[in-house]
């Protein structure tokens, strides 16, 4: 394969963003039994939720992964490159790979039924993961659940990580119509693992399960976690009981994710789906990875990556910045979608910064930095805006000392910008700032 075959793929991938966001699952039900419906015998976990999905499934795979299952993985977006969306066993897909699927599906597209953007790439996941014959296939939905794409599956469980208000102009402006959405992946008699916590859209997700005749597993009623220390906890699940579990990822809210990953393996286990150890949770806890969520890059000042992209997500980070980093004064970049509530994440982190710069992600959902600007005057008076995300980046290591702190944060797409500058060695050597 050259280069320009890969790159000749993406750009027609990214140019089915013409069309939009279209939800409903008949296009992606027709290209798949054009494709032979290689995904009817696979083994699907199915995660929905605001926040926290790739988290657990990163988890789950890792775990499954120790135990010696064959696992994929299909998340979005990616970071840096495309071919992070596909996993097995916690390695990308090779570009080569990727060509090849999509020249199989390509030829399975019909004018009058075009695909979008993520109905294509889910089913070249689904065909991907059949081919590969995996034993479990972690299913990420894109937006929602009940219209999702990824809704094609018959999942052998489902996970519903938490809520908020989020895509409001296409999933609804309550939480109770949001959670409509997402408990829209629950099937007939599939068990349901929930953190969800708010009593209004933890009540549609009860009435889906009676309605379905499914068993539901709630956070802190069926299972739950202790924090020791950092990055050490206990689990009590409904038969399980693990102490001093060992977390690499940073964040109380990442203790929280992997109760969930643990009730989810627990209810398979439950069922003899699959058999774990405790050496297997063990060891796939301590060799998870998940890059983008409070991700250290850069120290001397430190530099840290976080994903949040609404405003649970951003307290969430807010006090995993002051309960695990020691620095002197914080210094935000930051960069949101238009169609998230901006207001609500800079609510909640402009308030700990000392400075604050405002940046363009390259995306054509990109708030205007202007905006966010003008949102910001409530909270803060240091604020910035520099629309180039590499100058951005600069001048905010010229502000910061030694002893500082440089967080990038309010999208996974900004995210993936700075770590390819960082990847590519882009960066000019650091003047600090005294």
């Amino acid at each position: 394969m050259h280069a320009e075959d890969y790159q000749r793929c993406l750009d027609y991938l990214y140019g089915l963003q013409k069309f939009g966001i279209k939800f409903g699952l008949s296009a992606t039900a027709h290209l798949l039994e054009r494709l032979g419906n290689p995904h009817r015998n696979l083994n699907f976990i199915h995660i929905a939720g605001s926040n926290g999905k790739g988290s657990v499934g990163a988890m789950i795979s890792s775990i499954l992964t120790e135990a010696g299952y064959r696992v994929g993985y299909y998340t979005s977006p990616h970071l840096v490159d495309f071919t992070e969306r596909f996993r097995i066993n916690d390695h990308d897909i090779s570009r080569d790979r990727v060509v090849e699927l999509f020249n199989r599906v390509r030829e399975h597209i019909v004018e009058e039924e075009p695909p979008t953007f993520f109905e294509m790439v889910t089913a070249m996941g689904l065909l991907y993961f059949a081919q590969e014959a995996v034993d479990w296939a972690i299913m990420e939905v894109g937006m929602g659940g009940r219209l999702d794409a990824t809704n094609v599956i018959h999942p052998k469980i489902c996970l519903i990580t938490s809520l908020s208000l989020e895509h409001k102009e296409y999933l609804g402006s309550t939480l109770t119509a949001i959670a409509r959405e997402k408990a829209g992946i629950i099937k007939k008699g599939v068990p349901v693992v929930t953190g969800v916590k708010q009593p209004s859209a933890l009540a549609v997700i009860k009435t889906k399960c009676s309605t379905e005749g499914c068993r539901l597993w709630q956070y802190k009623k069926d299972f739950r976690v202790r924090k020791r220390r950092q990055g050490v906890f206990d689990y009590y699940g409904h038969e399980w009981r693990m102490k001093s579990l060992e977390l690499p990822l940073i964040g109380d809210h990442q203790i929280y994710n992997a109760g969930l990953a643990l009730a989810v393996l627990e209810v398979l286990s439950r069922e003899n789906r699959i058999f774990v150890s405790l050496d297997d949770v063990i060891n796939g806890l301590l060799s998870v990875e998940w890059p983008g969520r409070l991700e250290i890059v850069e120290r001397n000042p430190m530099v840290v990556l976080d994903g949040a992209h609404n405003p649970a997500g951003a307290e969430a980070l807010r006090r995993g910045l002051e309960k695990e980093f020691r620095y002197k004064n914080l210094h935000l970049i930051i960069g949101i979608m238009n169609d998230k509530d901006c207001a609500g994440i800079l609510k909640r982190l402009l308030p700990i910064a000392d400075s604050v710069i405002f940046t363009k992600i390259n995306y054509e959902r990109a708030a205007d930095p202007e905006r966010l600007r003008a949102l910001a005057r409530p909270y803060h008076s240091r604020l910035y805006v520099i629309p180039d995300v590499l100058s951005a980046l600069n001048q905010a290591r010229n502000l910061a000392s030694r002893d500082d702190l440089i967080c990038i944060a309010g999208s996974l797409y900004l995210v993936g910008e700075v770590k390819g500058i960082y990847m590519n060695g882009t960066l000019p050597n650091l003047r600090i700032a005294m």
